[in-house]
């Protein structure tokens, strides 16, 4: 599976999005706390930073370009500062286009200023939130200009996505009325829907994508961890409305997909993550979700049930991030081979780190080998040396058949499963792996690492470092440490008990 979901990513080309809904422009105003003002029983913020950045749709939009995919927005700004400054913000990614935005003189640009403290100057929390908004809908007017604005995008776009945060742009008329264009127009439309108990407003639409929450309001059903009663709610809502798709994003438990067609829902599971910040997680959910069903594929087109897992991995790693933070296609395809090693363990083949290798996303690779014949004190203190200095440590063990002929037809004394068993045991690794040859050269020269590990007993004669460092690695020795030569410990072993 996990296969599958990478040569997806690898195949999504450039999508075009046509971004509908809420901009906004959020604030960050960050500060260590360290007393209780003499005036009133408030905690002093002393401001160490400010920050903004889009959000509301325009976090989709950053999410979206940082996907690597065209999009084009489309909303309403104030003739104000922060009005020109979330323009000007979104255009500085070169993939995106905001000339779909219309300024409305007669309402703000809708902001949201976080005062955040910093817990022991490092941990940041937020403490007050200070919003800036007109939510009446917008005027005919506005909305004239939009539409023929939305016309226009809808012959460039591949899918429609819209954001709705129940602030006058998408209200009942004119979001029915976009989504029965899109429908005409021959493009799904993909709805992060507002927090609100009337979904009439998204009739037509190909996917609604509500929370938990959400989904219990819209639906007017109290939700519990029973799956049926999800498949209950979903399909109430599809029926009504004729939504041919529901989403509802489920936090750590993942996210339950209802397809109206089948009457049918799944539970798709997600990987509990530590969760920093929820903030813009629903946003980057959607990004993807755009992403996947707007690309042009040269391969099978993912199904439902592939399309969710990819999204839940997106809204995973956004959340144990600070703020809107966009997330990328590399760093995707990391977390997926980082979730196959979870689930299958650290000893892979070749072909299997290869292809978790191949999407190393700037973290260092470490490489080492050895027998293992006896797991001894000496070579736990190298393992623990060689992690230190990278991000993922790869060990190369000898197979039995390449310790036989290094040692002679009585060896190894442990054969490679109990030796790779040992050595994925130690914290201190990521990956073992085992090779047929006498060398690790092969392996090196496929693995590409960017550190060579050996003992300084190996001085001048390190099997792979002319080549590691001919490809811009670096061969790092590790000081013998007294009485601990691995050589000399596994000699004393076998003549202690022969």
């Amino acid at each position: 599976m996990y296969q599958r979901l990478l040569t997806i990513i690898e195949n999504l080309g450039t999508p075009k999005v046509l971004l509908a809904g809420d901009f906004m422009l959020d604030h960050y105003l960050m500060g260590n706390i360290d007393r209780i003002s003499p005036e009133a029983p408030v905690a002093v913020l002393n401001v160490s930073d400010r920050q903004e950045q889009p959000g509301g749709a325009g976090s989709v939009a950053v999410d979206l370009a940082t996907l690597d995919v065209e999009v084009r927005c489309l909303g309403v700004i104030g003739d104000d500062r922060n009005g020109r400054v979330l323009k000007d913000m979104l255009c500085a990614y070169p993939t995106v286009k905001a000339d779909y935005l219309v300024i409305d003189e007669n309402r703000p640009t809708t902001s949201k200023q976080r005062i955040v403290g910093l817990a022991q100057h490092r941990h940041r929390q937020q403490l007050m939130r200070i919003d800036e908004e007109d939510t009446r809908s917008i005027s005919p007017e506005i909305q004239d200009k939009l539409f023929a604005y939305y016309l226009e995008g809808l012959k460039w776009c591949d899918v429609v996505c819209l954001e709705d945060y129940n602030k006058g742009v998408l209200h009942k008329e004119f979001c029915t009325r976009l989504i029965e264009a899109a429908t005409k127009a021959g493009k799904k439309t993909i709805v992060d829907p507002g927090s609100i108990s009337d979904y009439s407003r998204y009739r037509g639409a190909w996917m609604v994508k509500p929370n938990r929450r959400e989904l219990s309001i819209a639906s007017g059903v109290k939700l519990d961890g029973d799956m049926e009663i999800y498949r209950q709610a979903a399909g109430k809502l599809a029926r009504e409305y004729n939504i041919a798709n529901i989403v509802a994003t489920l936090d750590k438990s993942g996210a339950y997909l209802y397809q109206a067609k089948t009457d049918s829902g799944e539970l798709v599971p997600t990987r509990a993550r530590s969760v920093y910040d929820v903030t813009g997680a629903g946003d980057m959910v959607l990004a993807m979700l755009g992403t996947l069903v707007g690309a042009q594929y040269k391969i099978d087109p993912p199904d439902m049930t592939e399309i969710i897992k990819l999204a839940n991995i997106a809204g995973g790693l956004e959340v144990e991030k600070f703020g809107c933070v966009g997330i990328s296609r590399a760093e995707i395809m990391t977390e997926i081979c980082r979730d196959q090693r979870l689930s299958t363990g650290k000893i892979c083949s070749l072909d299997d780190l290869l292809n978790q290798l191949r999407w190393r996303n700037g973290k260092k690779v470490v490489f080492t080998n050895g027998c293992y014949d006896i797991l001894h004190p000496g070579h736990i203190e190298l393992l623990k040396f060689a992690s230190r200095q990278g991000d993922l440590l790869v060990v190369g063990v000898n197979s039995d058949a390449s310790v036989s002929r290094l040692k002679g037809p009585k060896r190894p004394i442990l054969n490679q499963q109990e030796r790779t068993a040992l050595i994925a045991a130690l914290e201190s690794v990521d990956y073992v792996v085992v090779f047929e040859q006498d060398t690790p050269q092969e392996l090196i020269e496929k693995i590409c690492p960017d550190v060579l590990i050996k003992g300084t007993d190996w001085q001048g004669k390190v099997v792979g470092q002319d080549w590691v460092e001919a490809h811009g690695g670096q061969c790092v020795l590790m000081p013998l440490i007294e009485g601990l030569s691995t050589t000399g410990i596994v000699e004393r072993i076998i003549e202690r008990y022969k």
